[in-house]
């Protein structure tokens, strides 16, 4: 997929997000989850392509960071803050299923969630990439 394709699916993640802290995350707790989900995974793909790392055919798959070992055997090169974007993604992706799919949430939980996103965030912003 094209950079831009990845700029226009996380705008709308990134909205999404938006409205449903603004009408509650607890109440919203799934879509935070899928959204979270999908657009660190976007953010990561643009990275990615803007380093000139992956070609336009590459997928990336998010359940493969839920796996340190898999996103290391799917992803073995070095790009900037590796560490830190996989440990947060790994984090996100560890509550991801539980927000989309089990009971709900504590609002602490979903909020652990949301900041881990913002961090995550935050990273891929200084290094150029965000919704625009």
């Amino acid at each position: 997929m094209k950079i831009e394709s990845h700029r226009e699916r996380l705008k709308e993640s990134l909205d999404l997000i938006n409205e449903s802290i603004e009408k509650g995350i607890v109440e919203r707790q799934r879509t935070i989850g899928f959204n979270t989900s999908a657009a660190s995974a976007d953010m990561l793909e643009i990275l990615l392509h803007k380093e000139s790392l992956i070609d336009p055919g590459f997928v990336l798959k998010h359940e493969w960071l839920k796996s340190k070992n898999k996103i290391e055997e799917k992803l073995p090169f070095k790009f900037p803050k590796k560490k830190e974007i996989i440990d947060l993604m790994f984090k996100i992706e560890e509550k991801r299923n539980l927000l989309c799919y089990g009971k709900p949430q504590k609002e602490e939980n979903v909020q652990e969630v949301i900041n881990d996103f913002n961090k995550l965030k935050e990273i891929f912003k200084k290094g150029g990439i965000n919704e625009n």
